[in-house]
């Protein structure tokens, strides 16, 4: 300790000051009515304090009423828990650590402990709550991350049909070559690369192909995505794609038509908002094979959905669908397992891609399409509001279409009345700063025929600016839309803000995407580069696995421990390969796929991704 603690009294409170240092410099620290605090400090000792640490600008570091810790070891330190106080809670773990059986604890054998370098299960417990050193945590680490690692994997593994065979199909029938060649553009390498591993899955191997690909925004994957439909029905079997949205889902209709229709494939749309005549000569041209190419939402995946001869299905937006809902709508084939595309315009980083996405074989399209534009980024500040909507004026008077997004749809969602809400913008745009512009309206939860005819009027350019909440994430595709604006652009995460980035630059002319917010270290990352993966490590970095998924689409995943450690992650990964491939370990892989599936049964449901 630097001073002698003093106290004083103010209206019958005391108030202790002092002064401690070490080696990384000094801090105030401070008692508030604790006067027997006093006596138990002097100037010169050496004391181990834990406590609240309060940073401000002026006065710098100071500690609020911290505890002195007479045992000097590691002390674990617990989420509070509303009316269970630290120590009560603490000695609730040591008796439940107590009552730990020792073999019933165990999910490894001996033999397999020591071949992965793991300490026993109850150990690990015990070094996690009462450990004596950094090494027993690292220990902890390593074995309850492994464990919980490897069993998910094996979950995930059981949901799916891992190495069944499915219809293989003719590889004479569809040439990639050929199918790039009858399009209007030429693919990059990444997306011819990519249709030719599907090509050789489909035809190559009498197992049902299980394939998921990954591209960053605007690479190219819904062409190779065709491309493996067209493959599926030019040999007799039907395709079903099943989109997140009803807007994604109408753009792929559209681009469907554009694509596949001149090669005589038939397409068609189901949606879950249908009127009930439409919605009958939907199901009726999906069970007599009239359709194709069958395009739409989780109504895909109803009960009443009957197909013709189903032998591929595509999931977009892979991760905001289920395992569960992949499978059910693969479950839709007649007599055997269909093949299985999934596609995901958000960059998972490997090691999150490895555990998520375990029953499928992964492929990266890394390429943007030529005339594709780099969209620059700006973090605009409250004060520059004006000049931004001055410049969007200049755009629309230039012909050029803007987005303006808002994180709220009315002023009263979610509490947030100093958060900037869709309908309140777009009412104070059209009387103010942009009267004299042509606008639009859409959100989520507006009467279709609404969205439809404010959709309708952006794609013709009738609307100059759409003003909107993130239902425009997936699914635009307007090259006339060259300024991308995002309102408290703090309330979304990295992969979500470079998603809707990637809803202008699908033109020629130059593009600009607005962060509106304060700058820090997440929005200063968009400004920095357009590369979606190096986007999306830096969000888990910064947010950690659960927010940068988000947990109600994620359900208890992220809470994985070890998720984050790649390289436990990837040796995991390598062990359930040896599990599944070496036949000795057969009686091993057995036992622990069933627990596998009793541990992680709640998490694959059909509202979240596991």
């Amino acid at each position: 300790m630097q001073t002698q603690p003093s106290i004083q009294y103010y209206g019958g409170r005391s108030i202790i000051r002092m002064k401690v240092a070490d080696n990384s410099g000094t801090m105030r620290v401070f008692w508030f009515n604790q006067p027997w605090m006093v006596k138990q400090l002097n100037k010169g000792e050496r004391v181990v304090l834990h406590g609240l640490v309060q940073d401000k600008d002026k006065t710098g570091k100071s500690l609020l009423n911290p505890k002195i810790i007479t045992n000097k070891g590691i002390i674990p330190q617990y989420k509070p828990l509303p009316g269970l106080p630290g120590k009560v809670f603490a000695n609730l773990i040591d008796q439940a650590l107590q009552l730990v059986d020792e073999q019933a604890a165990e999910a490894f054998p001996n033999d397999y402990l020591q071949q992965n370098d793991l300490i026993g299960k109850k150990t690990a417990w015990i070094y996690a709550h009462r450990p004596q050193n950094k090494d027993q945590i690292h220990k902890a680490q390593r074995r309850i991350g492994f464990e919980n690692l490897l069993m998910y994997q094996l979950a995930i593994r059981s949901v799916g049909a891992i190495q069944e065979k499915g219809p293989r199909l003719d590889g004479s029938v569809f040439e990639p070559n050929a199918f790039w060649e009858s399009l209007p553009f030429a693919p990059t390498s990444a997306q011819a690369l990519v249709l030719n591993q599907i090509h050789q899955d489909m035809s190559g191997s009498p197992q049902a192909m299980r394939r998921l690909i990954q591209g960053d925004v605007g690479s190219g994957k819904t062409a190779v995505a065709f491309g493996a439909a067209m493959f599926a029905i030019k040999s007799g079997y039907q395709c079903a794609l099943m989109a997140p949205t009803e807007l994604l889902a109408r753009q792929h209709l559209r681009t469907a038509a554009g694509i596949l229709s001149r090669f005589g494939i038939r397409c068609g749309l189901l949606l879950g908002g249908m009127k009930a005549a439409e919605r009958r000569d939907a199901l009726q041209h999906i069970r007599d094979g009239t359709w194709q190419f069958v395009i739409g939402t989780h109504a895909l995946i109803s009960k009443t959905v009957a197909y013709h001869h189903l032998g591929l299905v595509i999931t977009d937006e892979q991760h905001r669908f289920g395992v569960k809902q992949r499978q059910r709508l693969a479950d839709k084939a007649d007599s055997f397992v269909p093949h299985i595309l999934a596609l995901s315009a958000t960059p998972i980083p490997r090691s999150l891609a490895l555990v998520l996405y375990g029953d499928l074989n992964v492929s990266i399209i890394d390429e943007l399409p030529p005339g594709r534009q780099e969209v620059k980024t700006r973090i605009v500040p409250q004060e520059k509001r004006a000049s931004l909507y001055d410049y969007i004026k200049r755009k629309a008077k230039a012909g050029e279409q803007s987005y303006l997004v808002c994180p709220l749809v009315q002023d009263s969602d979610a509490g947030e009345s100093d958060k900037q809400s869709a309908t309140t913008l777009y009412n104070q745009l059209r009387n103010g700063a942009l009267r004299d512009v042509p606008m639009a309206l859409t959100y989520g939860s507006q009467p279709e025929e609404e969205k439809q005819d404010a959709l309708e009027r952006f794609y013709q350019n009738k609307a100059a600016v759409l003003v909107s909440t993130t239902v425009i994430e997936v699914g635009m595709d307007v090259p006339n839309a060259t300024t991308m604006v995002i309102e408290d652009a703090d309330m979304f995460g990295l992969a979500q803000l470079h998603q809707l980035r990637g809803r202008v630059g699908r033109g020629s002319q130059e593009s600009w995407c607005f962060l509106l917010g304060e700058s820090n270290e997440r929005l200063q990352t968009l400004v920095l580069t357009n590369d979606g993966f190096e986007i999306a490590q830096k969000d888990l970095e910064l947010r950690g696995p659960g927010e940068f998924l988000g947990t109600r689409q994620h359900g208890k995943v992220m809470n994985v421990y070890g998720i984050s450690n790649m390289k436990l992650v990837e040796e995991t990964s390598h062990v359930v390969k040896q599990l599944v491939e070496d036949n000795a370990n057969e009686r091993l892989l057995a036992q622990l796929s069933r627990i596998a599936k009793r541990k992680y049964a709640q998490q694959f449901n059909d509202t979240g991704i596991h």
